[in-house]
């Protein structure tokens, strides 16, 4: 079953347990303002709290992922505390698809700029087209990164290359991003699409030690190893006592594909 929402700047898509969030403001290569940021937060929370979805890809309608804030509409605000509530909003639903036991797919169509950059690196998966590039451009603006991206850009690539990126506000080919593990894999422009969608179908037929395998992955990014060792003997133990183990080793006997339900 399919259904389709749209809130005119996001459409929801909704394929069994795969969620598609499809940033719709292709006039300004999908800018996050307007009906867009509501919309978001709105939509990742329900999704993050919906046990039938199990996976969430986001992707740009057009020919750009994001192009980050609406810059035209910036530069008025000059209240500490408003700015801050500003941004605070915004971290409630990047947090939400952060901590989130959903799989989520970045799928970068195309150019992922400021805010959109950092929207891109949320992914656990980051799918890149080979039309697709990556710039930061905070520091010519004269801001701090956001979008969680000092995070999880020095995550993915290093602090030493991170700041090189941040700070020189260069463009960062698909083909580049691709060498230096900055997105999980480059897909021909013309066939991203199907690629892309194939394979958040993919993660969304995943069993429920997939989204115990992300759980590990967050804490191991902080945790001591004996820290890590604990969650990881919990979070096995939860695995082998789901419906989907034994599902997968049903299907291993008897030499037939599994059927995950994400039980």
């Amino acid at each position: 079953m399919t259904s389709r929402a749209q809130a005119s700047e996001l459409i929801v898509e909704q394929e069994e347990a795969l969620a598609i969030l499809r940033l719709n403001r292709p006039e300004r290569l999908n800018a996050l303002g307007g009906e867009m940021l509501p919309a978001l937060d709105r939509e990742v929370r329900r999704l993050a709290a919906d046990p039938a979805v199990r996976a969430i890809m986001i992707t740009g309608q057009g020919r750009a992922f994001c192009a980050g804030g609406d810059i035209g509409s910036m530069g008025g605000e000059r209240d500490l505390e408003r700015s801050r509530a500003g941004m605070r909003a915004v971290h409630a639903w990047l947090k939400a698809l952060w901590s989130s036991e959903k799989l989520v797919i970045t799928a970068v169509n195309g150019a992922a700029a400021g805010g959109g950059f950092g929207l891109a690196l949320l992914g656990d998966v980051v799918l890149a087209s080979s039309a697709a590039f990556f710039k930061a451009g905070f520091t010519d603006l004269g801001v701090a990164a956001d979008y969680g991206l000092a995070f999880t850009l020095p995550r993915a690539v290093g602090s030493l290359r991170a700041a090189e990126i941040l700070f020189s506000d260069r463009r960062v080919t698909a083909q580049e991003a691709l060498d230096i593990g900055m997105v999980s894999r480059l897909i021909p422009a013309a066939d991203f699409e199907a690629e892309a969608l194939a394979f958040a179908r993919k993660l969304a037929a995943a069993p429920r030690g997939a989204q115990i395998t992300k759980r590990l992955l967050r804490l191991g990014e902080a945790q001591t190893f004996a820290g890590f060792l604990a969650a990881e003997a919990d979070g096995q133990a939860e695995a082998f006592q789901s419906r989907d183990f034994a599902e997968g080793v049903a299907a291993f006997r008897e030499k037939r594909a599994p059927r995950f339900r994400g039980e």
